[in-house]
């Protein structure tokens, strides 16, 4: 879902990270803030105090996203979930799970914390901006109070539809799952609702912009076509990882794998491996026991003219949590690791020694031959 991310901080051991999408969804907001919103509803102060309310109006946001998303993860952690942390996009935040909910009650807490702080955010900063008020006239720091409590009024409105994977479609979805007793049966049905209310949303917007909202229209166009698209894909990565769940590495893993020696020079490990082979990464191995890897990277980082002097040992990384796995371990484990390392392809060890290498490829081929049969 994500490009390049950057952590800011951690709060209740979660990290926040942000997405650089959305540094143009704040950029944006700060504009319409200053030059469109806040001089409509608030009129006679200097355009200064317009641009220091937008940029305080956009922070305001970011830290609303993240409160709201906190919530997810606190719950989310109380039902026993693995959270990878916040992530702030172009399209809002989320929660980053590690895996499914494990009942339809779990499901359905998760699923209301979210709009549930919204709302309470938003009584509280409307509170706090009509106690600083006092019956006077607005100031910047009341009308950004004012304009952040009815802003979370609409986050909690908005999440509340019931498009899956937005929350109102989670409560959907836990509602069905409770019901039918079938997570992949609830999972499609919210899926499809949330593609059919996306549809809408692009249908609607399509209209506003032919009508002469061209900004209002485009911004609902693209929000219908993310909503659509999230709904399929979150059913999708369901049927992946149930297709996955249980299965150890050993199953997907290369035994016979290419392997170096230390001894090999870096001229020859191009020439005869990478060359012939194309791998990014190959395991080091000196006689039975395993030494690590050299990776393509490494190779890259060296000077041509050291190339023929120099040994794979003395690029070899040793075996760590980031490049090695044990064969009975879940192969979702190993699916992680390579998402969150950036490597397509993992060492498989066992006692010491060689067992194997597992690569990407091997599993996506896997996974789309299962999903098409079972599909079918």
């Amino acid at each position: 879902m994500f490009g390049k991310t950057v952590t800011l901080f951690r709060i209740f051991g979660f990290e926040v990270k942000i997405d650089w999408s959305w540094l143009i969804l704040g950029a944006l907001i700060v504009w319409s803030l200053a030059r469109g919103l806040f001089p409509v509803w608030y009129k006679g102060m200097e355009p200064s105090a317009y641009w220091i309310m937008g940029v305080a109006g956009a922070a305001g946001l970011f830290l609303s996203i993240v409160f709201h998303e906190l919530w997810h993860s606190l719950i989310a952690r109380r039902f026993g979930l693995d959270m990878r942390g916040i992530t702030l996009f172009l399209f809002g935040g989320v929660a980053e799970m590690g895996d499914e909910p494990p009942s339809p009650k779990a499901e359905f807490f998760l699923a209301v914390a979210g709009p549930i702080s919204s709302v309470v955010l938003a009584a509280v900063l409307l509170a706090v901006s009509f106690l600083l008020r006092g019956g006077g006239p607005m100031t910047p720091v009341t009308g950004v109070l004012n304009y952040l409590g009815y802003l979370n009024f609409v986050l909690a409105a908005f999440n509340l539809i019931p498009a899956f994977p937005l929350d109102g479609g989670r409560v959907l979805r836990a509602i069905l799952w409770g019901t039918w007793n079938d997570l992949r049966r609830a999972t499609r049905a919210a899926s499809f609702v949330g593609s059919t209310v996306g549809a809408g949303l692009m249908i609607l917007g399509a209209v506003q912009f032919f009508m002469g909202s061209s900004i209002g229209g485009l911004w609902t166009l693209v929000i219908g076509m993310f909503v659509r698209g999230a709904a399929r894909s979150s059913y999708r990565q369901l049927l992946f990882r149930q297709a996955l769940e249980g299965v150890p590495v050993k199953k997907f893993m290369v035994a016979d794998a290419v392997t170096v020696t230390p001894a090999t020079t870096v001229e020859k490990l191009i020439d005869d491996y990478i060359y012939k082979y194309h791998f990014k990464m190959y395991p080091v191995v000196d006689g039975d026991a395993l030494v690590g890897c050299v990776t393509l990277d490494q190779v890259k980082d060296l000077a041509r003219e050291d190339r023929s002097a120099r040994r794979v040992g003395d690029l070899a990384r040793s075996c760590s949590a980031e490049n090695t796995i044990g064969p009975d371990e879940d192969v979702l484990k190993a699916l992680a690791l390579m998402q969150k390392t950036g490597r397509s392809r993992l060492l498989v060890a066992a006692g010491g020694k060689l067992a194997g290498v597992i690569a990407l490829k091997d599993i996506m081929g896997y996974i789309a031959m299962k999903l098409d049969l079972e599909e079918m």
